[in-house]
């Protein structure tokens, strides 16, 4: 079947149309940085996993959930590869045996040690393309649109609150 005049302009709206570029611009990131990660064999997800987690210790699955914007499903997923790979562990919470709480494991601390040189390489990277205020604006209009959008995503992001200073005694 010929294709109709209409579709180069229609194909052309479906390219030029937000959802579809931030999808192509995430499928570009995530390759990117498992690019740059093979040698520890991270993905996106385990890395922001593992650098949460090593900022707050403990951190319950749900919130560790919201702290990424992910699902419990997805987090869950995460966490389980992880866990298989000795790089966390998850138990009960002490403060409610029904919580499960994560925290990194030594050797999960030494794999993010090791890879934040190639994430840095993979941010740089994909960075790239931009002038450093073309790189600046990226940011800001990301978090902006994201900040303003918040309500509607699927899955809620609320950065963990910072630990409470420790008082003297």
């Amino acid at each position: 079947m010929p294709a109709s005049p209409k579709s180069p302009s229609t194909l052309a709206r479906l390219y030029a149309r937000p959802g579809f570029l931030l999808r192509r611009a995430h499928q570009i990131s995530a390759a990117v940085f498992e690019d740059a990660c093979k040698d520890v064999a991270l993905t996106p997800a385990q890395f922001g996993v593992l650098t949460v987690l090593q900022a707050h210790p403990g951190l319950g699955q749900s919130t560790l959930a919201r702290a990424l914007g992910f699902d419990k499903v997805t987090v869950l997923r995460v966490l389980r590869g992880l866990q298989s790979r000795g790089l966390v562990d998850r138990g009960p919470s002490e403060d409610n045996r029904r919580n499960v709480c994560v925290t990194l494991t030594a050797e999960g601390e030494r794999l993010l040690q090791q890879a934040q040189k190639p994430a840095e390489r993979a941010y740089k990277r994909l960075m790239a393309p931009l002038d450093k205020e073309q790189q600046d604006q990226l940011l800001h209009l990301l978090q902006l649109l994201t900040g303003e959008l918040e309500d509607e995503a699927r899955a809620a992001f609320v950065p963990p609150s910072a630990p409470a200073p420790r008082q003297a005694a």
